[in-house]
């Protein structure tokens, strides 16, 4: 009588390796690559729980037989309705779209050789992520959103006097800004700003 919990055919298994494998890639990448050159640790858990439920609904899609293409489909559809309100930089949105691609990867793809296809690709996303982490990020800047209310220094002419004034408001050496949103009820506006980094991290 075969038991419930194995089976020499049963997928599950190969399911849980792939998941390990997932996970693994997901703890380098957002745990010691992310993390350690944003300080982000709000962001640490969401990239987490995200690659795992995307990986889960992959495997629940393929049993299916949906095709890929609809599957990405639809996690961008899910991600611009869940995402168009906030304010994510350019480097969470990248690492929000890795995730994704690790999830969807590890879950969907089928490869010749499933072991060294699944290595090869794994660590093509692991070490281009740190790759441009190390040579084109290196902690420079950190950044930090405010609420500003004197939109007549947000005129392109006048950058550097908004720079100091934010600059001696904030005590901070702001070297950019930018304009999120402009609230012309209120007065203000939503800005984004750049200074140096004092190894604190970004704390948004």
């Amino acid at each position: 009588m075969a038991s419930p919990f194995m089976s020499e055919h049963d997928p599950i298994w190969s399911v849980l390796i792939h998941l390990l494998v997932t996970l693994l890639v997901l703890f380098i990448v957002i745990r010691l690559i992310y993390y350690r050159y944003t300080r982000n640790e709000r962001r640490v858990f969401s990239f987490f729980q995200m690659g795992v439920m995307i990986f889960l609904v992959c495997i629940l899609l393929k049993s299916v037989e949906i095709q890929l293409g609809i599957a990405l489909g639809l996690f961008a559809i899910f991600a611009i309705l869940r995402f168009r309100s906030r304010n994510l930089s350019m480097r969470d949105m990248t690492y929000f779209f890795t995730v994704i691609g690790i999830s969807v990867i590890n879950a969907m793809a089928t490869f010749y050789n499933p072991v060294r296809g699944m290595i090869v690709i794994n660590l093509v996303i692991i070490l281009s992520t740190f790759i441009l982490e190390v040579f084109f990020n290196k902690r420079a800047y950190d950044t930090a959103t405010l609420i500003y209310d004197r939109l007549e220094l947000l005129a392109p002419d006048k950058n550097q006097e908004l720079l100091s004034d934010i600059s001696s408001r904030s005590c901070k050496k702001v070297e950019k800004v930018e304009i999120k949103k402009i609230d012309l009820i209120k007065r203000n506006a939503e800005l984004e700003i750049s200074f140096r980094s004092t190894g604190t991290g970004n704390q948004d």
